[in-house]
C-alpha cells in the first residue's frame, strides 16, 4: 500500500468522526441561547477527537469498522462532548 493510499484510508476512517463532531459543534452554535464558551470550530475539533477514538475503539472491539454499534456509539459520545465543551450543565 502507498502512501497516498494510506492516507485515504485513514481520512474514509475519520470522516464520519468529522463530520458529527463538527456538525454537532456548528448546531451547538446555532441553537445555544447564550454567548460565550470555545469558538465552534475548537468545540467541532474537540468532538471530532472524542468521536475517533469512538471509533477507533469500535474497531478494536468489534475486529472491522463499520459496526452500527459503533456509529451509535459515535453519535452518543460526540453529543455528550458537545454538552460538555459548551457548558450545558449549566442551564
Amino acid at each position: 500500500m502507498s502512501l497516498l493510499d494510506l492516507l485515504n484510508h485513514l481520512l474514509n476512517f475519520v470522516a464520519p468522526a468529522l463530520a458529527v463532531g463538527f456538525l454537532c459543534a456548528l448546531m451547538g452554535h446555532v441553537f445555544r441561547r447564550k454567548a460565550g464558551g470555545r469558538a465552534w470550530w475548537a468545540q467541532g475539533a474537540i468532538n471530532s477527537g472524542v468521536g475517533a477514538l469512538v471509533l477507533l475503539g469500535g474497531v478494536v472491539l468489534a475486529g472491522r469498522d463499520g459496526a452500527m454499534a459503533t456509529y451509535a456509539a459515535l453519535v452518543v459520545a460526540c453529543g455528550t462532548s458537545q454538552w460538555l465543551v459548551s457548558g450545558g450543565w449549566r442551564a
